[in-house]
């Protein structure tokens, strides 16, 4: 609540006119009448009124539940596009329960059938048919090549790594400042913009701690996938640091679908095929 005072210095004697916010003003005030009382009311009324500032942290929230359900399973073609127009494609079958559990086994090309990955929170693995125990692998390698890193092809809740700092409004949009909760994490910072209406991100931005600029995320082609998920199909990357390089996902389908915790184990990895 923010209190107004207006200084009486030097006193003013009644019947005498008082400039109104300023030297000059933006119009006199009659101390001491009864004009005098009504202007002050309003306002204090006026400055009374509590302004509702956005909760940044129920926002991000909202735009993780937009995005995908808690838990589901999801069919997405990963598209690499490099300088000279070369592309090559990958298809995957994901799966995700709660915050911070995901897995994905690749569907295409045959070179890459049977291998999945895993994520549980932080921590990330490579299942590779006749390898022995998955490998170790980390949120900023890529196991697909391209732009997109494994942080961004095991996506968890934004809330879930991330912490608002600040939040704006611009124009139609929402800006949220995000500072990384751990250090573990694949971006120190990231500002998202936010569709007002739909609640669900249009651009995001990936930033080192100095706020030097590692990739931006564009979402685009908002799509109806049935049962109140509606959200955009195609994201969208490229890099400063990858001149000329792009990378593209497209969502396929996705639904609601709960499992059960031992689906994401390591042990499980080699049998993520009997969830289809």
């Amino acid at each position: 609540m923010v209190h107004l005072k207006i200084p009486l210095n030097p006193p003013f004697t009644k019947g005498e006119f008082i400039p109104l916010f300023g030297k000059e003003g933006l119009g006199e005030i009659l101390y001491g009448g009864s004009m005098y009382k009504i202007i002050i009311t309003f306002i204090f009324l006026f400055y009374a009124i509590p302004v509702h500032a956005i909760d940044g942290a129920e926002l991000l929230k909202q735009v993780d539940r937009n995005l995908n359900p808690e838990s589901y399973e999801s069919y997405r073609k990963l598209i690499n596009i490099e300088p000279d127009g070369r592309k090559k494609e990958f298809t995957l079958f994901t799966v995700k329960k709660g915050v911070d559990k995901v897995a994905f086994l690749f569907l295409a090309p045959a070179s890459e059938n049977g291998r999945s990955s895993l994520r549980i929170g932080d921590n990330m693995w490579l299942y590779i048919p006749n390898v022995g125990k998955p490998i170790r692998t980390t949120s900023l390698q890529s196991i697909v090549g391209g732009v997109f890193n494994n942080a961004d092809i095991l996506q968890l809740d934004y809330a879930a790594e991330y912490n608002v700092e600040q939040t704006e409004e611009t124009g139609g949009e929402y800006l949220l400042h995000l500072k990384a909760k751990t250090k573990t994490v694949a971006y120190d910072r990231v500002k998202m913009w936010v569709d007002k209406n739909k609640k669900v991100p249009t651009k995001i931005e990936c930033l080192t701690e100095a706020n030097m600029l590692i990739k931006t995320l564009y979402f685009k082609e908002i799509k109806d996938f049935g049962s109140g998920i509606v959200r955009p199909s195609v994201i969208e990357t490229d890099s400063p640091l990858y001149k000329g390089y792009k990378s593209v996902m497209i969502l396929a389908k996705i639904k609601k679908r709960e499992f059960k915790d031992e689906v994401f184990t390591l042990t499980f990895m080699p049998n993520i095929e009997t969830l289809r």
